[in-house]
């Protein structure tokens, strides 16, 4: 099983969250709720408006999150679904755990330094250089107050 952080559509009650509860792609076991420990920026570009975590670090929010433990099988799946490694990169950053819900209470999250735990991310390096310019936010929400409502793919 390997961690990994989501931000965007995969999250709890976001347009593609479907996907992590769907078996048949694989198992995704929600962990808990967390932040990145670095700050990035987390922008909504291109005509889809697609969340995208830029991979520069020290620029930007404490991105927010959720925490999944994941198979193989869900692992593949997602980097075929985040188009890794062309559009996304699938990275380990360093997550600073904010709610536990995994077995064992905050038992597993608190076994690990400052409750910080490594988990893969999809973030990307390779976006047109005006999104460094677009408004960064420190969490996503399809229909938040950005106004940018995300086009789902059975929709392009």
């Amino acid at each position: 099983m390997a961690r990994v952080f989501v931000y965007g559509t995969l999250k709890k009650g976001q347009p593609n969250y479907k996907h992590m509860i769907n078996t048949a792609k694989g198992l995704a076991k929600f962990q808990g709720r967390g932040r990145t420990v670095e700050k990035y920026p987390l922008v909504i570009a291109g005509k889809y408006n697609i969340p995208y975590m830029l991979n520069i670090p020290g620029t930007g929010h404490h991105v927010a999150g959720e925490i999944y433990s994941v198979d193989e099988q869900m692992l593949q799946f997602l980097d075929e679904f985040e188009g890794c490694p062309d559009m996304y990169q699938r990275t380990l950053m360093r997550i600073q755990v904010v709610e536990w819900e995994g077995k064992g209470g905050a038992g597993e999250a608190r076994a690990a330094a400052d409750g910080v735990l490594e988990c893969f991310v999809y973030s990307t390096a390779t976006y047109p250089p005006e999104w460094v310019g677009l408004p960064y936010h420190d969490s996503y929400d399809s229909s938040g107050k950005h106004g940018l409502s995300y086009v789902l793919r059975e929709s392009r």
